[in-house]
């Protein structure tokens, strides 16, 4: 999946969607070993800095989104839009795509 790039001063994610930014991945392994860009994994954990007004039900209302600004979250790996902001890695999921709330 290619990561767009796009220059704006505020991103504001629609229903359900949270904007997560990505934690850096390793850069050496546990022995010390410095791992190059080809060999290192995408990161499937980051900190929400914006989140969307909730899913809309059926009958008009919104379910309220369960994490907040702020919260470190896990999420699956190949889930949603890998995006470059102000020279920082992000991701735009959907709030399914959110696996666990960690401390």
């Amino acid at each position: 999946m290619a990561a767009i790039s796009i220059n704006v001063t505020e991103v504001k994610p629609l229903g359900d969607r949270v904007f997560v930014k990505v934690s850096p991945s390793e850069e050496k392994t546990s022995g010390g070993i410095l791992l190059p860009e080809t060999a290192k994994e995408k990161p499937q954990l980051g900190e929400i800095v914006a989140v969307g007004s909730g899913k809309l039900n059926d009958d008009g209302t919104r379910a309220p989104i369960e994490v907040k600004v702020g919260d470190k979250v896990l999420y699956s790996k190949y889930a949603g839009t890998d995006i470059k902001f102000g020279g920082d890695d992000y991701v735009l999921l959907s709030e399914k795509d959110i696996l666990a709330s960690v401390s």
